[in-house]
């Protein structure tokens, strides 16, 4: 007898263990899944005719196979895997093989229905396949710490195979409704997935149904994170993380306790599905239905708008974006638009850290009125890093409210209704904030509003948030220390509590690297574009970096140098330099040693 470590049971060594032992199932599954997402992307990216014979019996076969296979490894795992666990293999299962019934009716299908692209008519088929491709293959990167790569590389990495993957998507046939090149292909992906939303091609012209659900697809794993993304699928249908798996993914989540990965992971999921959820159901039902006269073209508008704008990416299924004749007019739906982007760049650690404050406080109170126990107050539930991101962020809300309501009283604002200059001047002061959308003329908009712009933009969200820029806590550390200095204090604090010197000097760091990073992509650009005025090039440069995605109109014309150029920004911007520095450069080792201090002049 030998003892399989996995499974815990005995086994007869020999051919039986070969065939039926769980890294044979193993490999089997992942090799399974992995055809499946070839044969999906050649049916749906390729096809222009109705289906065949070949491909019902392709379809067919591949579910049975997987069915057959996810069927072995719920027996092998049915004592040691959870209930949550085995339910959801299981839902998976009866979906697998109503995907092979339902795929044998395909050929009957009508010229007309069986076209190309999308037919929900083979969806009980497709998506099947698709849930278990994205099973298998979270399995596969929660195995990634098995390398021994720096967490740094590896977000970098992911990120970059996720540009590489959507702009392969994105070059399908049936993605665009005409032929699109490989540097607009690239550099639509990478704002997508690095939440931008800079466009080289009209979303609402240029790409179809497909091309469409793929960037909403892109921009809803670039804005959690390649890594979170893929940890739920691995979490749900693994049931728990190795020990390993905790203490890589706690630095992607920015949690502390490696107990608490998963839970964090669970409701940082759980939070994004509420917003996204809520917002598309408050436009979906604020919407004119004018506007939108189908309901299912509705409510496809509502939930593109309501993930673009919680993952502040700026994309629109509209040609002048939220400018579009009709829905300029659309105040409610700024307003929800609005506070989806605030939700999404206020950061998790501010959500989850007020969630625990509060849930702390109706515990204690619930415990107090049934005469349990006294109320207990439990000190710094929120943190100086938590209030450092929230308190910035509302500064920064109401400066950018108030200045674009003086300035634009003469431009954007002007002939407007009062209830609709209120919202446009809301909606003015979010938008910067890394959200991209627009509802004004971005060229009508006075230069002292641009210059404002071009600040906010700068300092963009908060970090662990959807959004990008130089973050509201690194802006605020940054003036803290110019403070101190100013005192002739030789320490910062802030809430009765001490800023490290090593949170200090990341502060300065990420400062000047912007800086070094912006002035580098205004020279490359002018270089490439000498005719362009200093101000939309410099505009544009700080918008791709900042991941905001605002424009002044010039990206689509910029030529192929000045195209890639920023579409680096836009990677460097979504993943920061700091990190980009700690992923490619050598860790020094231990200094055992002190040189003599000197000091340098600066003034």
């Amino acid at each position: 007898m030998k003892l399989d470590v996995l499974s815990g049971e005995g086994q007869e060594a020999g051919p039986q263990r070969r065939w039926w032992g769980d890294q044979p199932l193993r490999k089997g599954l992942q090799a399974g899944a992995l055809l499946a997402g070839v044969i999906l992307v050649l049916d749906v990216g390729f096809r222009t005719a109705p289906w065949s014979d070949g491909w019902a019996i392709s379809y067919a076969g591949l579910s049975l196979g997987l069915a057959i296979g996810l069927s072995l490894r719920l027996w092998r795992e049915r004592e040691k895997a959870g209930r949550f666990r085995r339910l959801a293999q299981g839902l998976v299962l009866l979906l697998l093989l109503g995907g092979a019934a339902n795929s044998l009716r395909l050929p009957a299908l009508p010229l007309d229905e069986a076209g190309a692209g999308l037919v929900p008519a083979a969806f009980p088929t497709q998506i099947p396949l698709l849930i278990l491709f994205l099973i298998e293959f979270s399995h596969w990167s929660l195995s990634v710490n098995r390398l021994r790569i720096h967490p740094a590389l590896v977000f970098l990495l992911s990120f970059l195979l996720v540009v590489l993957v959507g702009t392969g998507l994105l070059l399908l046939p049936n993605a665009t409704v005409g032929e699109i090149g490989l540097v607009d292909a690239l550099f639509t992906a990478t704002s997508a997935v690095c939440v931008t939303g800079l466009i080289v091609r009209d979303t609402a012209t240029d790409f179809t149904l497909l091309g469409q659900l793929i960037l909403l697809f892109l921009i809803q794993v670039g804005g959690l994170g390649m890594m979170t993304f893929t940890s739920l699928f691995g979490f749900l249908f693994r049931g728990s993380f190795s020990l390993q798996n905790q203490l890589f993914l706690r630095d992607f989540i920015n949690e502390e306790s490696i107990g608490e990965v998963g839970g964090t992971l669970l409701r940082i999921v759980f939070f994004t599905l509420l917003v996204e959820g809520g917002a598309a159901a408050l436009i979906f039902w604020l919407l004119d239905p004018g506007l939108r006269p189908g309901s299912a073209e509705r409510l496809f508008f509502a939930i593109f708008h309501s993930i673009s704008a919680f993952c502040n990416a700026g994309f629109s299924t509209l040609s002048l974006g939220l400018y579009e004749p009709g829905f300029r007019t659309q105040y409610h739906v700024h307003l929800i638009v609005a506070g989806t982007v605030v939700l999404g760049g206020i950061g998790f650690p501010v959500v989850l850290g007020y969630y625990t404050y509060l849930r702390h406080v109706w515990t204690g109170i619930r415990k107090q009125l049934l005469g349990i126990e006294d109320y207990r107050h439990a000190p710094r539930v929120v943190n100086v890093g938590i209030r450092l991101m929230l308190y910035p962020t509302l500064l920064l809300l109401v400066i950018g409210f108030l200045g674009y309501w003086v300035f634009e009283q003469g431009h954007t604002l002007q002939g407007l209704t009062g209830y609709g200059r209120w919202v446009t001047a809301i909606f003015g002061a979010v938008t910067p904030r890394t959200a991209g959308f627009n509802t004004v003329d971005l060229t009508g908009l006075a230069v002292p509003t641009l210059l404002l712009y071009l600040f906010l933009m700068w300092v963009g969200t908060s970090p662990g948030s959807t959004g990008g820029g130089l973050k509201t806590s690194t802006l605020a550390v940054a003036i803290l220390n110019i403070v101190s200095l100013a005192k002739g204090q030789d320490r910062v604090e802030i809430f009765r509590r001490q800023i490290s010197q090593e949170t200090l000097r990341k502060a300065f760091a990420v400062v000047l690297l912007s800086f070094l990073v912006i002035g580098t992509g205004v020279f490359l650009i002018l270089l490439f574009e000498p005719k362009l005025s200093v101000l939309s090039v410099v505009f544009e440069v700080v918008s791709a970096f900042s991941t905001v995605g605002l424009s002044l109109g010039i990206t689509p014309g910029l030529s192929i140098p000045a195209k890639l150029t920023l579409a680096m920004l836009m990677f460097l911007g979504r993943v920061g330099m700091l990190t980009v520095l700690v992923a490619l450069v050598r860790k020094a080792r231990t200094l055992n040693y002190n040189y003599p201090e000197e000091g340098v002049f600066i003034t």
